[in-house]
């Protein structure tokens, strides 16, 4: 077993750790809760949604782990040391993609190339939001010790939630203050395309508030808080090869993951349709019953980020012994949560399954790389921290892929039902839940 002397960081750099994830969740969360309505608008069938689902994990799949390799190695510090260059880079390509992605069907393209001009603007979205993700988990793992690291890991969950509220609401606002909800075929809302550009605004202030207030360590004060030799800080190693000697934790947390992602993946390409079929009593885009459906689902969205945000405050005062089983309840609660979302017509209602949805995400955000940071330190491989935090993003992605792809089957399979979609959510969330007894937290000395 590894030991590791960081120091305790004072409250305020812990927080500043993570400041800048407002504006990068808030980025994703626009484009998760918005990108069925955006294709279904802009002319998708909706047995083909999965296609535009793939690109963005894709992107991650390839992108997170080059960014940890390459950051691992870096130190430019007229940039901000180590994580923090490859975040204001990102953060800048992001937000002149995020206003590019909610006009797609305003330049006057026929559907198909509407359609495929979303895709691909998808596809550099997520490249940039993926890089300016990263960075934050990684200095996490970098700078914080065990003691503080739960405290840490939900603090980082707290931002990011916080983030999502901001995306999730803005539709709705914008619309209650008289912005046009609803626009000619093919195009998307303006409150859809405003909300973009106050995402695009947030992301950067956020991520230069970051990037101005936290020192990195340098190479020598690294070494010494994580206990590397020379030799461990120079090591050339290929991806393969950390993966054969990934610790256990790196795989069972990736099992728990998968079912996880799985679920989530389904509620964001169906969520929109489900609270349309079920509750407004409609499949189609273009009424404006669909577009209200649509606001509704970001406010649901919303309800879903504030319960994440306040469970996040629960789970930093749960001891790290209970971690485990604190997983696996939450895990549970939002796969109930998913299931219920099937039974309910009411628009109401559905604010008890969204709450029940954010305890779930909020121990998504927090525990996996509580697990995974620790294994890695107690299994001596702090030099490569950024390299395994970008793999275990597989973990994220993969499991998205292979939901995507198997929607293309599946969803014509259970009668081309949204509301089904979202209860097999709930059922990939509960097996996540038992999956966790899988897990054996490792202890770092």
């Amino acid at each position: 077993m590894k030991t590791s002397k960081l120091p305790n960081l004072p409250i305020g750099t812990i927080w500043m750790l993570s400041f800048g994830f407002i504006g990068v969740q808030m980025a994703f969360s626009l484009q998760s809760s918005n990108m069925g309505r955006i294709f279904e608008t802009l002319g998708a069938d909706p047995t083909k949604l999965g296609f535009f689902f793939i690109l963005p994990p894709l992107a991650g799949m390839v992108v997170q782990p080059l960014v940890g390799k390459y950051s691992d190695k870096t130190w430019a510090p007229k940039l901000g040391g180590r994580r923090l260059p490859y975040l204001l880079i990102s953060a800048i390509v992001a937000m002149l993609v995020l206003c590019l992605l909610p006009n797609s069907g305003s330049f006057g393209f026929s559907v198909p190339v509407a359609l495929w001009f979303g895709a691909i603007t998808i596809l550099f979205m997520d490249l940039s939001s993926n890089v300016a993700m990263q960075p934050f988990k990684m200095m996490v793992g970098d700078m914080v010790n065990e003691d503080q690291k739960g405290y840490a890991y939900s603090v980082q969950s707290f931002f990011s939630n916080a983030g999502a509220v901001l995306a999730s609401i803005f539709p709705f606002m914008l619309t209650a203050f008289g912005v046009s909800n609803t626009a000619a075929a093919g195009q998307v809302p303006m409150s859809v395309i405003l909300s973009f550009y106050a995402g695009a605004a947030v992301l950067v202030i956020c991520a230069l508030i970051t990037v101005f207030k936290v020192k990195e360590y340098t190479p020598e004060q690294y070494a010494l808080y994580h206990v590397l030799t020379e030799e461990e800080q120079t090591e050339k190693v290929s991806f393969m090869k950390l993966l054969g000697r990934a610790p256990k934790i790196f795989w069972t947390v990736t099992l728990v993951q998968f079912f996880c992602w799985m679920g989530f993946q389904y509620l964001w390409t169906y969520g929109t349709g489900a609270v349309a079929q079920n509750v407004w009593h409609t499949v189609n885009p273009a009424s404006s019953a669909f577009q209200a459906a649509g606001n509704w689902f970001g406010i649901m969205s919303a309800v879903q980020a504030i319960a994440a945000v306040l469970w996040s405050f629960v789970l930093t005062k749960v001891p790290n012994e209970k971690h485990k089983f604190a997983y696996s309840l939450s895990l549970l609660l939002g796969g109930i949560g998913f299931a219920s979302v099937f039974m309910i017509h009411t628009a109401g209602l559905l604010v008890i399954s969204f709450i029940l949805v954010g305890i779930a995400w909020a121990s998504m955000m927090a525990f996996p790389f509580i697990f995974l940071t620790n294994g890695l330190e107690a299994a001596g491989e702090g030099a490569h921290m950024g390299t395994f935090l970008g793999l275990f993003n597989g973990s994220i992605c993969l499991p998205q892929i292979v939901a995507s792809v198997a929607s293309f089957a599946l969803f014509p399979l259970l009668g081309s039902s949204f509301p089904v979609m979202i209860l097999v959510s709930g059922i990939l969330l509960i097996i996540g839940a038992i999956s966790v007894a899988t897990v054996k937290p490792a202890k770092v000395a």
